[in-house]
C-alpha cells in the first residue's frame, strides 16, 4: 500500500514516552495507516498542530506534561480541538477512565492491550471522524457556489488572527460584491444569476490559491477572501487577478451602469494583528473601502492598511 493509501485510510498520531510501547503499536497500524509518533506531551502537541493527525492514541503517564494536560491542551486550541484522542495507559481503576472521558477521550484501552481489539477501535474511531468531518463540510460550505459560507470565514478568521499575532505577521481582507446583480437578476433571472455566482465564485478562488487563503460567500453576491500572512502590496495582486479573471469571463450584463460584462467592486484592508484585539475592525475597514470603490464607479479596488 502507498503512503498516499495509508493517508486516506487515516493519519495517526502515537504518543508515548516508551519506545517499545510505540514500536507495538506502530507495527500493529502501519500497514493501514500513516504513523507519526512523539515522545513527550509537548512535541505531541507540537505535531498535532502540524501535521493534524485523524487520530491520537494517548498515554496517560507522562513526564512533564501527563496525557490529561494534553488532552486538555488539545481541547483548548480551535485548530486541533476536533481530533478524536484513545488513551492507552497502564491505569486500570474505573476512576482513571472516568477521568479520561470527562478529559474529552473518546475511548480508554488498558495495557498491555490485544492489538486485534486496538485495530478494531481505531477503525471504529476514525469512521466516526469522517462522518462528523462530512457533516461539519456541509454546515461551513455555501450550498450554491461550493465555497466557504459565512461561518467557516468567521472561524477561519479569529484563528488566523491568533497564529498571524502570535508570528508578528500582517493580514489581509478583501470584500468583493458583483456590480448591480440585483439588476442582473431582474435581466436574466434568478437561474442566470446563480450560473453567474458560480462562475464569479470560481474565478475569485483561482485568485487566492494558497493552502491557507479562504474565499467565502458573505451573502447574496457579496465575498470575502482571507490572506493571512498577506501585506497590502501581495493583497493587491490578489485584486488585481480578480479583476483580470472577472473580465476574462465576459459574462455580459445588459443591466449595468459600469459597462456591457460583469464586474465586481472590492475593499482591501489589511493589519498587524494583536492578540488582545478581534478582527472585526479589519473587515470593517473592509467593507467600508468596497462602499468607496462602488461610489467612485465600481469595476475596481480600494485599499487602506489598519493599525
Amino acid at each position: 500500500m502507498s503512503w498516499s493509501d495509508l493517508a486516506m485510510n487515516g493519519r495517526i498520531l502515537i504518543v508515548d514516552d516508551a519506545m517499545e510501547n510505540i514500536q507495538i503499536l506502530h507495527h500493529a497500524l502501519q500497514d493501514e495507516h500513516d504513523v507519526l509518533f512523539a515522545l513527550s506531551g509537548e512535541k505531541a502537541l507540537q505535531i498535532a498542530h502540524n501535521q493534524q493527525p485523524d487520530l491520537i492514541l494517548l498515554d496517560a503517564v507522562m513526564p512533564g506534561m501527563d496525557g490529561y494536560e494534553v488532552c486538555a491542551a488539545l481541547r483548548a486550541s480551535a485548530a486541533v480541538r476536533d481530533i478524536p484522542v484513545i488513551f492507552v495507559t497502564a491505569l486500570t481503576h474505573p476512576e482513571d477512565e472516568t477521568r479520561a472521558l470527562e478529559a474529552g477521550a473518546v475511548d480508554f484501552i488498558s495495557k498491555p492491550f490485544n492489538v486485534a481489539v486496538v485495530r478494531a477501535r481505531v477503525r471504529t474511531q476514525l469512521t466516526v471522524k469522517r462522518q462528523a468531518d462530512a457533516m461539519r463540510e456541509l454546515t461551513l460550505t455555501d450550498a450554491l457556489t461550493g465555497v466557504a459560507n459565512r461561518r467557516s470565514f468567521n472561524e477561519a478568521i479569529d484563528n488566523e488572527w491568533r497564529r498571524c499575532a502570535r508570528s508578528g505577521v500582517e493580514m489581509a481582507v478583501v470584500m468583493i460584491d458583483i456590480d448591480h446583480f440585483k439588476h442582473y437578476n431582474d435581466a436574466y433571472g434568478h437561474q442566470a444569476g446563480d450560473l453567474c455566482l458560480q462562475q464569479v465564485s470560481a474565478a475569485m478562488k483561482r485568485c487566492a490559491g494558497r493552502p491557507p487563503d479562504l474565499l467565502a460567500r458573505y451573502g447574496g453576491e457579496e465575498f470575502i477572501i482571507l490572506l493571512p500572512q498577506v501585506g497590502a502590496d501581495g493583497a493587491e495582486v490578489v485584486a488585481k487577478r480578480i479583476l483580470d479573471e472577472i473580465r476574462l469571463l465576459q459574462i455580459p450584463h445588459k443591466a449595468s451602469s459600469v459597462g456591457p460584462l460583469v464586474t465586481v467592486s472590492m475593499g482591501v484592508a489589511t493589519a498587524l494583528p494583536d492578540e488582545n484585539a478581534d478582527p472585526s475592525a479589519l473587515i470593517r475597514t473592509a467593507d467600508a473601502l468596497l462602499y468607496r470603490a462602488k461610489e467612485t464607479g465600481r469595476n475596481r479596488y480600494c485599499m487602506s492598511a489598519t493599525d
